[in-house]
């Protein structure tokens, strides 16, 4: 009989959906699996799926309150990615509004543990470019990129929750890539950039670097952090830190590629796309991952540690080739 419901935000996305189906694989039915969607999202593909689906908007409180009766665990999968300066309210209203929502939902019906999606965006940097880990402190030039900041005001609503009683773990992955053949909603930009330079159809690549993960781990490690993570933590979810440069080489390398040649991207350039992404999101309304402060960001080799989610979760991450195999399939 089933007695435990758990909750899962942000489940007709790119990571909520893998969560979904993980949860599903690994229990079945054992669990009242209940998602919270917007009026606007297309949850055709959860037919058939033994879920129920509650249409709600994270951004008014008393509309998602009455779902929260009863949960014993919520996975906060839902946000916004956008990096264009049009967003930054956006980004602040879903971000850290829709989840001090769900933190305050959860503490008003005593939900036992609540699992946040965040990401290396919220991690902080360093000084001497070593590896950042949990540990690390958010950084001044990191505020001025919306996201970034976003996300890590995100965690503090989090943390005030625990400090409120809540138990509360966050999932902080890298870049995540990858699909998951068996989720109708695994899709995503990133997927879309990797196609596009498999392609040989975007030979321009980025001076940094940064860490990248494959979609299923990252579902993995949520289940792994709801089982094993401890209060108030996060867990850094990489699985590998690459330069663009290596990401483009490995990608080239795959079967299939088109590509012939990488050419690297000079500062001018940089500005001039991220300019362009800018003017694109404003014209057109929608976010675009390229804008001024994003591709600041390419410029930046960033370097995550993921040692904590090895040894307290026993994440055990794919190789990057079969990952970029799925995607480029």
């Amino acid at each position: 009989m089933v007695t435990t419901s758990i909750l899962i935000t942000g489940a007709t996305g790119y990571i909520g959906s893998q969560v979904m189906l993980e949860l599903l694989a690994r229990y079945g039915d054992r669990f009242r699996l209940k998602i919270l969607a917007r009026h606007s999202s297309d949850c055709s593909f959860l037919s058939g799926l033994p879920v129920e689906v509650f249409r709600a908007d994270l951004l008014d409180a008393p509309s998602i309150n009455e779902v929260f009766d009863g949960v014993d665990t919520v996975f906060h999968c839902a946000g916004l990615i956008a990096y264009t300066g049009n967003f930054r309210n956006r980004l602040y209203d879903v971000n850290v509004v829709g989840t001090r929502n769900v933190v305050n939902a959860c503490i008003e019906h005593r939900v036992r543990r609540l699992v946040v999606t965040s990401s290396i965006a919220a991690i902080g940097g360093t000084e001497d470019g070593s590896p950042s880990s949990e540990s690390s402190s958010f950084m001044e030039w990191q505020r001025r990129n919306g996201y970034m900041e976003s996300k890590h005001l995100a965690e503090l609503e989090a943390l005030r929750g625990v400090a409120e009683g809540l138990d509360t773990v966050m999932v902080n992955p890298g870049v995540v890539i990858g699909v998951d053949s068996g989720n109708k909603a695994s899709v995503s930009s990133s997927n879309e950039v990797l196609r596009l330079i498999h392609k040989g159809r975007l030979p321009f690549c980025p001076s940094g670097g940064t860490g990248f993960v494959d979609v299923r781990d990252v579902a993995a490690a949520h289940l792994e952090a709801w089982q094993k993570g401890a209060t108030g933590k996060r867990y850094i979810v990489v699985g590998h830190n690459r330069t663009f440069a290596e990401l483009f080489e490995a990608i080239r390398r795959m079967p299939g590629s088109s590509m012939k040649r990488v050419y690297p991207l000079p500062g001018a350039a940089i500005f001039l796309a991220g300019l362009g992404g800018e003017l694109w999101s404003l014209l057109s309304r929608k976010p675009s991952f390229i804008s001024i402060e994003s591709s600041r960001a390419a410029s930046r080799t960033l370097v995550y540690r993921n040692d904590r989610s090895i040894k307290e979760l026993g994440m055990v991450y794919r190789p990057l080739e079969d990952t970029l195999a799925a995607a480029l399939n």
